[in-house]
């Protein structure tokens, strides 16, 4: 699969046969270093401690070990992520469909709190750099178990959703922005991101989408002032002071 913008895969000290079979299936030219190429080349470099996406001076290498402090016990359960996807009354293991996984952050957190996770990522490379990440952390004694029930999936977050034969417990959405992000080092994760692909400009199908899948509950991601997706009026809200979850019970068939 050919990703949107020139990719080159540079091998340096990680594993050949991987570094090959990764540009193969990215559709890119394989380096052995990037010590030629432009400043602006937008390259995948896999070297010892793994995948990390770089261009114009910036570096991006995912690690879930950067979460730790954040799943902390106590600290875990005041998430507004967590709070808005816990399901009251659930028996057994909540499964959750994080259909905009990007890098897995808040996928990790839905894991950490005790949800079986899908994570769907439709870019081939970002979807790299996430398998790469979950990889580590399941060699991690800190997050292995986390990691455990976190499964990433690279395609189309839309066919999927449509064609999921057991309904989930949750379906997450977070399809924001992220240039409204004040965060310097968000902005330079997304600069790198945005060279492969573009939020998503198709809110009505990817709601639509997640109502076919007939979850319990669908949790979408927006700016604390941002419109709900799609239009849709959420069931409630759960709100901090710079984002907010919405949250869409739709109603439930009769048995």
């Amino acid at each position: 699969m050919e990703t949107k913008g020139a990719l080159t895969v540079v091998c340096d000290g990680g594993d050949e046969a991987e570094a090959a079979r990764l540009a193969a299936s990215l559709g890119a030219p394989l380096a052995e270093a990037d010590d030629g190429l432009d400043a602006a080349t937008l390259v995948l470099h896999l070297a010892e401690d793994g995948l990390r996406l770089e261009a114009d001076g910036m570096s991006l290498r995912p690690d879930f070990c950067d979460m730790l402090p954040r799943l902390q016990t106590g600290r875990l359960q005041r998430e507004l992520l967590v709070r808005a996807a816990k399901i009251k009354g659930a028996t057994g293991v909540p499964v959750a469909v994080d259909a905009t996984a990007g890098l897995g952050e808040d996928s990790l957190l839905l894991a950490a709190a005790g949800f079986e996770v899908t994570l769907l990522e439709r870019d081939p490379v970002i979807a790299a750099l996430l398998e790469d990440a979950l990889r580590r952390a399941l060699n991690d004694e800190r997050l292995g178990t986390v990691a455990a029930r976190m499964h990433a999936v690279q395609g189309d977050s839309i066919d999927y959703l449509r064609n999921l034969e057991v309904a989930p417990d949750v379906v997450y959405l977070d399809p924001m922005f992220p240039g409204r992000t004040k965060s310097a080092a968000v902005k330079k994760k997304f600069q790198l991101l945005h060279h492969l692909e573009r939020p998503c400009d198709d809110e009505q199908t990817l709601f639509e989408a997640a109502l076919a899948a007939r979850p319990r509950k669908i949790v979408i991601k927006r700016p604390v002032k941002g419109p709900h997706l799609a239009g849709a009026k959420p069931s409630y809200s759960v709100a901090g002071k710079a984002v907010r979850y919405d949250c869409v019970v739709p109603p439930r068939a009769e048995d």
